[in-house]
Parts: structure tokens; sequence; C-alpha cells
């Protein structure tokens, strides 16, 4: 699970060439669904065109970048209606009010979670009579321009901390979606040759120039931190 602002102004990279091709300038909400459908990006064309990228083509969201498969995953805002109708709606979810269906207002989000496997928002969090807590999004009845409304009962499912989200079957679900993701980077990476030596944090070489990777390379330098991952994805090109 990521919060907003770790995904906004995290750089993208394309791995099909290993560039950085921008950065996440904001989240799109997709209001009926209750997710994240686009991510729109600051990107050199930014000036003439406004580019997004749709959740689906992201291949994974780590620490240090968004990472995607080629440029073709960016599209023009022009281009896609649908993107166009949800910009218009205008769902912002931080700092919007959150009242229960029956009328009582809660307090205001300061914050969101998300699924970083699927773009679904999984817990909003809140300001509430001075004290900061975390409402699961099943307690959500409707995303609003103006209003988050909630069910009656939302108050007694206030939770202190991120850590209580979800149960056994969320975490089995998302750990099976994120191993989906890591292979996908692997399948992406797996062939290509990198153009320089890759070190871990103490400095040592762990997949040396001109290497081709392969399989064991990709996952000895996700073990090794997701920057050291970025790298190889940068430096990695077809042979």
């Amino acid at each position: 699970m990521k919060l907003s602002k770790e995904v906004v102004s995290l750089p993208v990279i394309c791995i099909s060439d290993g560039k950085e091709i921008g950065t996440v300038k904001s989240l799109i909400v997709n209001n009926e669904k209750g997710s994240i459908d686009f991510l729109t990006i600051n990107h050199e064309d930014m000036e003439f065109n406004v580019k997004a990228i749709p959740f689906k083509k992201v291949i994974g969201i780590g620490e240090y970048a968004v990472t995607i498969e080629s440029e073709n995953s960016i599209l023009n805002l022009t281009e896609i209606p649908v993107a166009n109708e949800l910009i218009t709606r205008n769902v912002k979810i931080i700092n919007t009010k959150v009242m229960t269906r029956f009328g009582k207002l809660l307090g205001d989000v300061y914050e969101f979670v998300i699924d970083e496997a699927t773009g679904a928002i999984v817990a909003i969090l809140l300001n509430v009579n001075e004290k900061q807590v975390v409402l699961d999004v099943e307690n959500v009845i409707t995303y609003g321009k103006d209003l988050i409304v909630v069910s009656e009962k939302a108050e007694d499912n206030f939770l202190t901390s991120m850590n209580e989200l979800g149960g056994e079957q969320q975490t089995e679900e998302l750990e099976g979606q994120l191993e989906n993701i890591a292979q996908k980077q692997i399948d992406l990476l797996v062939g290509k040759k990198v153009q320089k030596d890759i070190v871990d944090e103490k400095g040592e070489v762990i997949i040396a120039e001109n290497q081709v990777l392969t399989e064991t390379d990709i996952t000895k330098a996700r073990n090794a931190g997701s920057h050291v991952l970025i790298e190889v994805s940068m430096n990695a090109v077809t042979e």
C-alpha cells in the first residue's frame, strides 16, 4: 500500500530502454470505482500536451520510481475521453470533508492510501477532533467533489494505524499481485545487456558491465534495493 504523496513526484522509468521520461504530477480519481485510473506526468512535451499513463499500464510503483514497459504507455489526455471526464468531475479526495449519510460531519481527509498493484483506494486518513484516524473504504458510500459520504457506523470503525487495514485474505491477494508485477519486470529485462557496473550500497559490483541479464541477476538487484533495480532498468539495452 502507498500513500498518495508517496507516488506524486516519483520519476517514471521506461523499462524497454532504461529511460526516465518524466515525473508523476497528479493522480486522477475514478470516484465511481474508488480507484486511481490515470497518472498525469510532467513530460518534455508538457508545454503542448497533457500526458497521462493509464494505471493498468503501470508495471510497478516502488520507493524510487514508477515503471512502465515503453513510451507507448503514455497517452495524450485529448486522446482519452474517459480521463477528461474524470478530470472534469474534479474529485480530489484530499481536503474533502467527510459526512455520514445521516448528515453528521466527521472531519476532513488529509491523505489516502492506494493499492499500488491495482490502483484501488484502500483507505482515507482523516483529521477528526484534532486526532488523525484511518477509515477503511468499505465504509465509504460516495466520493463527491465537495463531500465524501460514509456509513453511519464509520465512527465505530476508525482505526489508529494503517497496519490495522485488511485481513489475512486481502494480504495474500496483494502479495500475489505484487509477485505478478515482479515477474513482469523480470520478463522485460531478461536478455538485455547492462551498460555499466551495477553496485550495491556497499559499492560492491553485483552485475558487471556488458553482462547479459538473467532472472537471477534481476532478483539479486531487487534484493539489493529498489534503487538498484531502477539503476539496472535505466542502463539495460537490447543486444
